[in-house]
């Protein structure tokens, strides 16, 4: 199926040098996909423009004036820079000339241009960050990571059956597992806004498996965890500096002697191995779900391997109708509880 990726190439810490190999690759790699490259004209030049030719229709380039920075206030992006790399992306998706945009850029900005210009889906209050972390048993998908500080019972359910569509779009798995994150799985543990979620994710016809603790991430207990933003955030920041911690130490322990150095070049295959699995570029790519159109956050430093990551999962989720999905399931969950509150 041939989809079109928009794509901010001046979005993120490397702008260009990052986002244009990554999208060559793409489109090298992915023979039905076709690619937006929206940026200032200046980033197309030379070897780019000779490489961006071989692809001949299938790599479009959109010029564009100005360029949301990293540090712009999410109301500058949206109401001054209409001219921006990433809010022209944005536009694509809402005139229907791409199926999905990407950006590395300023996540409070992309969240509220995309939620301005796209708006949100039917009986959705509000967007919400979803990703992936890996896990023992494959990978696990996240959401909230931090559009939603504050939320009700029912956008944690919204958050269930987003981010359950998510996984059926990508993962091609039926009736996926849902997990509500809480400080402990007996249903009585929780503030009163996790325990009226729970109940709700019981009545909704998911597959819920009920309350979920911070370690049933990384075991891959569900194929979802739902948290509000707050939290979510907290528990990717923290999971990223584990990461960090554990990479630093490994890295001053093999090289503090001439013994540990010999053992380290022993166990450079498993360490090589180890690295490979938890290596964070192979999950790049939030999904900014609830809105009327496929929208994906790569990392802002992510390198051209990472990028091509969250252009892979926009096109996925383009061919696999993830916005049709999210739209007839909450269509379903509104027709069975208005017929359940009638019958009552």
């Amino acid at each position: 199926m041939e989809i079109t990726i928009a794509i901010d190439c001046m979005g993120g810490d490397h702008g260009p040098s990052v986002t244009l190999p990554a999208a060559i690759e793409f489109l090298r790699d992915d023979h039905d996909a076709r690619a937006i490259l929206v940026g200032l004209p200046s980033a197309f030049e030379g070897k780019y423009a000779q490489a961006l030719a071989q692809f001949g229709d299938r790599a479009i380039v959109r010029h564009v004036t100005e360029v949301v920075e990293m540090d712009d206030a999410p109301a500058v992006a949206m109401r001054v820079k209409k001219d921006s790399s990433m809010r022209v992306a944005i536009d694509l998706v809402k005139s229907g000339e791409a199926g999905a945009a990407v950006s590395a850029g300023n996540t409070g900005a992309l969240m509220a241009i995309s939620r301005f210009v796209l708006k949100t889906l039917p009986g959705i209050d509000r967007p919400a960050i979803a990703t992936i972390l890996p896990a023992m048993k494959g990978h696990t998908y996240v959401l909230d990571l931090g559009a939603n500080v504050d939320c009700s019972a029912e956008h944690l359910l919204q958050f269930g059956l987003m981010g359950a569509m998510l996984v059926e779009a990508l993962e091609h798995r039926e009736r996926p597992t849902v997990g509500l994150l809480n400080i402990g799985e007996e249903e009585i543990k929780g503030n009163e806004v996790v325990k009226q979620a729970a109940d709700l994710l019981r009545e909704s016809g998911l597959n819920f498996y009920g309350n979920v603790e911070g370690n049933d991430i990384y075991k891959g207990t569900t194929d979802v965890v739902v948290c509000d933003g707050f939290v979510g955030n907290v528990a990717l920041k923290a999971s990223e500096g584990l990461a960090q911690m554990i990479a630093t130490t490994l890295r001053e322990e093999f090289t503090r002697n001439w013994l540990t150095k010999v053992m380290g070049l022993l166990t450079m295959p498993i360490l090589k191995g180890f690295k490979h699995r938890v290596d964070h570029r192979r999950y790049n790519g939030a999904s900014l779900l609830g809105l009327r159109g496929v929208v994906v956050k790569s990392h802002g430093s992510a390198d051209s391997f990472a990028y091509l990551q969250a252009l892979r999962r926009a096109a996925e989720a383009s061919r696999n109708r993830l916005i049709e999905r999210i739209e007839h399931r909450m269509n379903e969950y509104v027709s069975e509880h208005s017929k359940a509150a009638q019958s009552a």
